[in-house]
């Protein structure tokens, strides 16, 4: 994807508006916006994206995002039904997440997801739009995934490679250490809350070397809890969110089941974060 000047738009110094005016995203839940609920949104769900959006647009007049994301879609699904609708908006910027949810399924191979990412990424480049991969995020921090960390790096370095051969930009959450904490997670243990997708926007933005005043922001301290009361959440977090989850994949059922895209056509985008956003100061100069 180069331009005239031999250089890809994020090899840009970004120091003015940047050179994006029409953003489409494509994946599952984590684009959506799942566990970032905020009822001025279109679908209810923020989410990193909206994130990304919103400081984009407050940089040119004529800027327009899409977001296609679905929770709970397999990469098959999220090609068959994503791709060729974002070609279609003539984007300039495509941010492009998938894979995720099946990776942490027992059997699935790595290797042969990543076949069906780069055939993505074929199609997605076609008309020479900046694209964003990512990476997985490092489950050591976590018992209930850690167990599928060496399937996670293992389709990390497919995803590198790929970004390497088709001159994508790598958004690398496995790097990402300070989301590497239960705080920055939702309540079922498996999607980002507002600060985590908060701090998913911001390494986007690095990524894309755009200025933006988004702060860290950090969680609140853990609370002291007896072993009891964390056997207790636990239990309730089984009951409430893994059976629910397993009993999905036994019913070969999803969570986007009847859900359709939140943002399905490229239009402007209206800040949703409040005025005293703590998140908000200085510009970060990248």
């Amino acid at each position: 994807m180069p331009t005239s000047d031999d250089q890809t738009p994020a090899d840009r110094t970004n120091l003015g508006a940047h050179p994006w005016r029409r953003y489409v995203a494509l994946g599952d839940s984590f684009t959506e916006g799942i566990g970032d609920p905020e009822p001025g949104s279109p679908g209810g769900h923020r989410g990193w994206a909206d994130r990304v959006a919103e400081v984009l647009s407050q940089q040119v007049d004529d800027f327009a995002y899409a977001n296609l994301a679905v929770r709970g879609k397999l990469i098959a699904q999220i090609v068959a039904d994503q791709v060729e609708p974002a070609l279609a908006l003539k984007p300039d910027l495509i941010t492009f997440s998938a894979g995720g949810n099946d990776v942490i399924r027992p059997g699935t191979d790595p290797d042969q997801i990543a076949t069906q990412f780069e055939d993505a990424v074929v199609r997605l480049s076609r008309d020479g739009a900046t694209i964003v991969v990512f990476t997985g995020i490092d489950t050591d921090f976590t018992p209930v995934f850690r167990p599928f960390r060496g399937k996670v790096a293992i389709y990390n370095e497919n995803i590198r490679a790929i970004a390497e051969k088709y001159d994508c930009i790598v958004a690398d959450q496995w790097g990402l250490k300070e989301v590497q904490d239960s705080r920055f997670f939702d309540a079922d243990r498996l999607h980002y809350n507002s600060l985590g997708h908060h701090e998913v926007a911001r390494m986007v933005l690095r990524a894309l070397n755009v200025p933006n005043d988004l702060r860290p922001m950090q969680p609140d301290p853990l609370p002291v809890r007896t072993w009891r009361a964390a056997r207790t959440e636990d239990f309730v977090w089984a009951r409430t969110h893994f059976v629910p989850w397993v009993l999905r994949r036994v019913r070969h059922r999803s969570s986007g089941d009847e859900i359709t895209a939140k943002r399905p056509d490229p239009l402007p985008i209206r800040s949703l974060a409040p005025a005293n956003d703590p998140s908000a100061g200085p510009a970060e100069q990248v």
